[in-house]
């Protein structure tokens, strides 16, 4: 891979020529879906359709459906939600590669679009990748009883204050960062109780902000290791394919480029922080210049622009999306 930059070339001549040392392609995690996502690139290329149809088929059920009608409350299950939004993001993955060519240089995903990422990097078939994930979301689900967890989003205050006002907020529960979003942006999680003490306090030292998120578990903290127990019996049964391209991982930040280690560090994801701004941070420093976000919404494009200041930033969710990078 060439890591080499000329800085002297703008940005905007870049996006212009189509010309980039390295592109990554990055894809959503859960938060992200919305009732309507994907239809449009369903009915305006073969590529997409045919993912679309192939979950349809991996699951059993119409999944298709739900992602292009809703309804949201059943979009918003955690089961339904994880392969919803994979889905969706290979879709946009399948149209974009078949109608520009573009090859990244490299992938990640938030959470969930990790597999997304796996995907894209050729370890994971989408058919695994997508009867996976709908039982990693019921694992999930199941690991923490409804209204016993919670999660927080935190801004204004730095890693190390954080960990000690979480230290200070267990009282012998748990409480700790969940997800390293961007810089002054981290979520947390744990027993609800806990994450209502670390809110008191976050605010009682200043922080900008400090509020409960809407989601139904606590992802991404320790009381979901028994889910990643659960997710490890269901992967021994996966196929792992060596990697095209490698894949920075949430839990280490760095690219991954060994099968063997694909399957322990998606265990490991569980219950771990995603390490979202060290990722980006990581594929900057090896040359990444164009990040690409493949999925519903725009959540990780406008996290990139904070953290890889001067990076070019794209979304594909659409046909509209897709049509815009080609010839890129």
């Amino acid at each position: 891979m060439g890591f080499g930059i000329d800085p002297l070339v703008d940005a905007s001549v870049r996006i212009q020529t189509g010309v980039f040392a390295m592109n990554a392609f990055v894809f959503p995690g859960q938060g992200a879906q919305y009732a309507g996502m994907g239809r449009d690139l369903a009915e305006n290329f073969p590529a997409a359709r045919e993912v679309f149809e192939e979950a349809n088929d991996a699951l059993g059920f119409d999944l298709a459906r739900l992602c292009f009608e809703g309804p949201e409350e059943d979009l918003k299950l955690t089961a339904n939600t994880q392969p919803s939004i994979l889905t969706v993001s290979v879709a946009a993955l399948k149209a974009l590669q078949a109608e520009t060519g573009l090859v990244p240089s490299c992938a990640a995903g938030h959470s969930l679009g990790e597999y997304s990422a796996l995907v894209c990097a050729g370890a994971l078939s989408f058919a695994d990748a997508v009867r996976t994930v709908r039982q990693r979301g019921i694992f999930m689900q199941e690991a923490v009883p409804v209204g016993q967890g919670a999660m927080a989003a935190v801004m204004g205050i730095d890693g190390e204050a954080l960990d000690a006002l979480c230290r200070e907020a267990a009282q012998g529960e748990v409480v700790s960062a969940a997800n390293f979003n961007s810089p002054g942006q981290v979520v947390i999680a744990g027993h609800a109780t806990a994450v209502e003490r670390a809110i008191a306090l976050a605010k009682e030292q200043g922080a900008k902000r400090a509020l409960l998120l809407p989601v139904s578990a606590p992802f991404h903290c320790e009381l979901m290791k028994p889910a990643g127990e659960r997710l490890g019996a269901v992967l021994g049964s996966v196929s792992v394919n060596p990697l095209r391209i490698p894949v920075v991982t949430n839990v280490e930040a760095q690219p991954n480029a060994d099968s063997s280690r694909v399957k322990e560090l998606l265990v490991t994801q569980v219950s771990a922080p995603v390490r979202w701004d060290a990722s980006v941070e990581t594929m900057t420093r090896m040359g990444v210049e164009r990040f690409i976000e493949i999925g519903p919404g725009k959540v990780l494009a406008g996290l990139i622009k904070r953290i890889a200041k001067g990076a070019v930033v794209q979304n594909v969710e659409d046909a509209s999306g897709v049509r815009a990078l080609t010839g890129a």
